[in-house]
């Protein structure tokens, strides 16, 4: 998928990585770019006490810019840069009736037709499974509205490529998303999202 953005040349969450070793953690200098071979995903949940339905989408992008060194533990100006985003008016949840009003009424998809995420990464910790917890601060803007938030991800080392998966929670409130009152979309105030998706050098 190529983007208004032009992913690299832009979910997506934020999501993130870099390139982790499995000793001591560092960054190489080579770009990353969302692998669109590989299997990716991005999972919006939502559950009430009437409903629980999912939307997904394969139509994730993204890059990172490593900035050499060591990976931050602290300090954000010492972090890879990246930029993330989901093209929304992709998401299917299996009804397609939901599928139109929750894109056209609700996320107003034709006017705000991406999710994305453009931040820098500000700590990472190896844990003893040999996958590290990478935390990324910055921006994550859907429908139009942009709040400043962190977003931790797993991260795999799988030969050169690296293994992301991340979650976080979303209240439709702090972007101006109506939750809806029909009946065949019965929404929560809070949605969850989940992204998995491979970063890999340029081929």
């Amino acid at each position: 998928m190529r983007t208004r953005s032009s992913v690299a040349g832009s979910w997506g969450i934020a999501f993130t990585a870099l390139a982790l070793s499995q000793g001591p953690p560092t960054l190489r200098a080579q770009e990353l770019h969302l692998d669109q071979g590989a299997a990716r995903v991005a999972r919006l949940s939502s559950r009430t006490q009437l409903d629980a339905f999912e939307g997904a989408t394969e139509r994730i992008d993204g890059y990172v810019l490593p900035r050499g060194g060591l990976l931050p533990s602290t300090a954000a100006d010492d972090g890879a840069e990246m930029y993330f985003e989901v093209d929304l008016a992709s998401l299917t949840t299996g009804i397609g009736l939901r599928d139109r009003h929750m894109r056209d009424n609700y996320l107003e998809v034709r006017k705000y037709p991406y999710a994305s995420f453009r931040g820098r990464i500000v700590r990472a910790e190896v844990r003893v499974d040999g996958r590290t917890k990478v935390t990324a601060a910055g921006t994550f803007t859907v429908h139009g509205v942009s709040t400043e938030r962190e977003i931790a991800c797993d991260v795999a080392t799988i030969g050169e490529s690296y293994e992301v998966q991340c979650g976080f929670e979303v209240l439709l409130a702090d972007h101006g998303i109506e939750i809806p009152r029909v009946m065949f979309l019965k929404v929560a105030a809070e949605i969850h999202v989940d992204v998995a998706f491979t970063l890999s050098p340029p081929e």
